[in-house]
């Protein structure tokens, strides 16, 4: 059936102020009337979707409508957030966010961008409640769905529609929207559609169930006060800047270019009103750089002991920090040690940097991004959701040691990327908040918050030399979004025998529809020696690549057939089965396949 609204194919009587006239005789004018409202009409005709088929452009769905889910009001359904603000929407009881204060500031994790009603979900790291979500400001949605989000309930009517070059596609993100393609339209995403009178798809929102939820930040860039400001060109040695007020920086760099040496910075008191605007802008932050200024630091020394006390934090398109040899401690939650958002530059160099809070990464970026670049020193933290690299930017990182003592290594979100060079790499994400079951442990996690906080597209993960060791959990993780990972030369250790898990995940974050928010990763080792299953579920898909020496030693879906698993595998390099593997294609030379007693498995079929 065409879904549009119904409209009589008979006589049309359109009433004048001098005439009515009869059927096959409208006047321009009345043809134009009728034309426009039926135009409105069939705009206005929107219908709420799961998608059961994807056929090219023909796509099949139930037709149905969504519910609204009540608010827990005993404050354990706000999940816990991250980067992504994911974990944001439900209640906080009197407005604590466990593990915080009564303000909600202190709430463990970052909620990347939003707050749970009476209280703040601080903002900024990611998954389980940290960059990684893991400290999920005020606790996990119980039964994997956030309080306030909407389910898809079936009508029992199916419907096809055609999707066309001029069908405009939007995604919905936790706030706001974004352009989306018609990849982002899979089998059980949930749309809203407006079909013309052919069935062709004039729009499509994929919805975002757990948007809506009321989110914190402002609208408006807020950067707060500042107890020093440098607006003129200068070099300054040895001075110390201290801030004790609320939502204020100790030293902001304003517009101007500045040689910082030797210099203390000091933020030891002062409440931020509202951890989104410290995530994204640099309010309460001990030293913020701004509007185009371009900051040289040597020798400092930076502590901060309050909410979103972040380090250095470099902001807006055209802002450059530059800064060596130098010291920088965090206590509180929200508090990175270096953090860039707002498309500005970070340049890096042998910095010592300690992070203590929830949601504090030591590297770290937020919303709008930016360019980080890292050469040499130490970055260690020590919260929960607090990885050592929280990545919605480009950050490059080489001969450096990143240790996270409570939480993923590196977290990469959207279309954003990390490369390592050289580096020494440790996650030890022992749990999420509040012990969530459901939630996935890791060493690095890829994903899409669908936050808005960072772009939908393909990120991108690379290594080549130095080592990473995985204390527990998998080594990869990657849901709700495409990736590229190259790995080449890399001492890995795990901590289990799951090399790569490509999975999707319950969607109680906001992250993705459950059912549709697969990953989609294509991986190349070179050179590479690496040990550990590989496991992709139904909804995901691997291409994997093996050349010049790789030597890969594990199973593919040891269980049986999951998503499509493609092998490539070149005369030099080698796989030896640790169970039996299940893939879809192999391209190489089996030859170079040592069973060792288990079969591989090619689209159903035993080859060995």
């Amino acid at each position: 059936m065409k879904w549009k609204k119904l409209v009589t194919l008979g006589c049309v009587v359109v009433m004048t102020v001098s005439s009515v006239t009869a059927c096959g005789s409208n006047t321009t004018e009345n043809q134009t009337v009728e034309a426009t409202e039926q135009s409105e009409e069939n705009q206005r005709d929107s219908v709420i979707v799961q998608v059961t088929a994807v056929d090219g452009d023909q796509i099949t769905v139930d037709v149905g409508t969504l519910t609204t889910a009540s608010a827990d009001t005993s404050g354990n359904g706000a999940p816990g957030g991250d980067n992504s603000g994911n974990g944001v929407p439900g209640d906080a009881p009197s407005g604590d966010a466990p593990g915080g204060d009564n303000s909600g500031n202190g709430a463990p994790g970052e909620a990347p961008s939003g707050e749970a009603p009476g209280g703040e979900a601080p903002s900024g790291d990611a998954p389980g409640g940290d960059d990684s979500g893991n400290g999920a400001p005020s606790g996990d949605a119980p039964s994997g769905q956030m309080p306030g989000g909407s389910r898809f309930e079936a009508s029992g009517e199916s419907i096809t529609f055609t999707l066309t070059d001029d069908t405009a596609i939007t995604l919905e993100y936790l706030q706001g929207s974004g352009e989306g393609t018609a990849d982002d339209i899979a089998v059980g995403s949930v749309l809203e559609v407006v079909l013309d009178e052919d069935n062709q798809a004039v729009s499509v929102t994929v919805r975002n169930l757990n948007a809506g939820g009321g989110f914190g930040g402002s609208s408006e860039v807020t950067n707060g006060t500042s107890a020093n400001t440098i607006t003129e060109d200068t070099e300054v040695d040895g001075e110390t800047y201290t801030s004790t007020s609320d939502d204020e920086n100790a030293l902001r760099v304003d517009g101007a270019a500045v040689t910082l040496k030797d210099i203390t910075i000091e933020k030891t008191a002062g409440a931020s009103s509202n951890t989104e605007d410290g995530d994204f802008y640099g309010q309460n932050a001990g030293l913020l750089v701004l509007n185009g200024a371009t900051a040289t630091i040597t020798g400092a020394t930076v502590n901060t002991s309050v909410t979103n006390g972040n380090g250095v934090f470099s902001y807006g398109e055209g802002t450059v920090v530059n800064i060596s040899d130098s010291t920088i401690r965090t206590t509180e939650n929200n508090s990175g040690g270096i953090q860039t958002t707002g498309g500005g530059i970070m340049n890096a160099t042998n910095l010592d940097v300690e992070t203590q809070g929830n949601s504090a990464a030591a590297i770290r970026s937020d919303r709008g991004g930016g360019t980080v670049n890292v050469d040499g020193g130490s970055y260690v933290t020590n919260g929960t959701g607090s990885p050592a690299i929280y990545c919605t930017a480009d950050i490059s990182v080489s001969d450096a040691t990143l240790t996270a003592n409570a939480s993923e290594g590196v977290v990469v979100e959207g279309k954003n990327s990390v490369a390592l060079t050289d580096c020494d790499v440790t996650g030890n994400m022992s749990n999420t908040y509040n012990g969530d079951s459901d939630e996935n442990i890791h060493c690095i996690m890829i994903y899409q918050s669908m936050s808005g906080d960072a772009d939908v597209g393909e990120a991108t993960f690379s290594a080549e030399g130095g080592s990473i060791t995985a204390k527990t959990g998998d080594m990869f993780y990657i849901t709700n979004t495409d990736c590229e990972i190259t790995l080449k030369d890399v001492a890995f250790t795990l901590a289990n025998d799951v090399f790569l898990r490509v999975e999707g995940n319950s969607s109680s974050r906001g992250w993705g529809t459950e059912g549709a928010n697969g990953g989609d990763v294509t991986l190349t080792a070179d050179s590479q020696e690496f040990t550990g299953n590989i496991l992709v579920d139904e909804i995901s898909s691997l291409a994997l690549t093996m050349k010049n020496g790789t030597s890969y030693e594990g199973a593919i879906n040891p269980d049986g057939a999951g998503g499509t698993v493609d092998v490539t595998l070149d005369d030099n390099s080698t796989w030896t089965l640790t169970g039996d593997s299940y893939i879809a294609s192999f391209d190489g030379d089996t030859s170079n396949i040592t069973a060792n007693g288990y079969h591989l498995y090619v689209n159903g079929e035993q080859v060995l």
